[in-house]
């Protein structure tokens, strides 16, 4: 098989308003589209002064507590407004090519950016090994039969 789709459900998701600090939870806050990652979170670059933190499912307490006492003045948890799926293999580019705009070619790993993906509002991690797609649960029928077709030609 030369694409991979694994949804990677009940991630935990925060959304934190932040203008001044260089890190939360002990990670380096990242720039204008990108994502950084360690002590197990990856935390997105949303806009000048919102970030999403995401990490394993069933964390939202323990990081709400964590940001709290970083002094984050607002945290708001979104876990269940988007689906996480993670598109690994040779060929995972070449399916977002289908409905995306985005010149994947030139989007190092690290990289975040908000976009339409076949008319859906997604959220797009570039890394090393693939992507993460975060996509609205409203959407997530759709997207899921979007991504099998568009699969098709590179399953083997």
């Amino acid at each position: 098989m030369t694409v991979d789709a694994v949804d990677e459900p009940f991630r935990t998701q925060l959304t934190v308003r932040l203008r001044e600090g260089d890190t939360l939870l002990g990670v380096a806050l990242p720039g204008p589209c990108t994502f950084t990652s360690g002590n197990d979170v990856d935390i997105l670059w949303m806009g000048p002064d919102e970030y999403l933190v995401l990490a394993e499912p069933g964390r939202q307490a323990e990081l709400e507590g964590a940001l709290s006492r970083e002094s984050a003045p607002v945290v708001v948890d979104v876990s269940a407004q988007r689906n996480v799926v993670r598109l690994t293999g040779a060929h995972a580019a070449d399916v977002l090519a289908h409905g995306c705009s985005i010149d994947l070619e030139v989007l190092p790993p690290g990289s975040c950016v908000q976009t339409l993906l076949a008319r859906t509002g997604i959220v797009l991690m570039v890394r090393e090994d693939g992507y993460t797609i975060l996509v609205r649960q409203s959407f997530s029928d759709y997207f899921t039969a979007w991504l099998a077709d568009a699969s098709l030609e590179y399953v083997s």
